[in-house]
């Protein structure tokens, strides 16, 4: 990126969670939130696209997906439990 670089604010919705721990990623990788965007904005310029593969999910995936949601077929574990595993 050179300092030539014409920059915009834009504002944006996002999930207070998964903005906080992209946060705490990004600083370990010495980026700023909006550095991160950018790279993720060429990424899309590059690829012409998402530059992840994203799937519509079939009938069974999306019956299991909603059984999920509604904790059918879902049985509770603890941490201890996947340490065991």
């Amino acid at each position: 990126m050179t300092s030539t670089m014409l920059k915009e604010t834009t504002s944006v919705k996002l999930d207070k969670k998964a903005k906080k721990e992209a946060q705490r990623i990004f600083k370990q990788l010495g980026l700023t939130m909006g550095e991160a965007f950018n790279l993720f904005l060429y990424q899309v310029k590059i690829n012409q696209g998402l530059p992840f593969e994203v799937k519509i999910p079939n009938e069974l995936t999306k019956k299991s997906m909603e059984e999920a949601r509604k904790g059918i077929g879902v049985e509770e574990f603890s941490l201890e439990d996947l340490k065991r595993t």
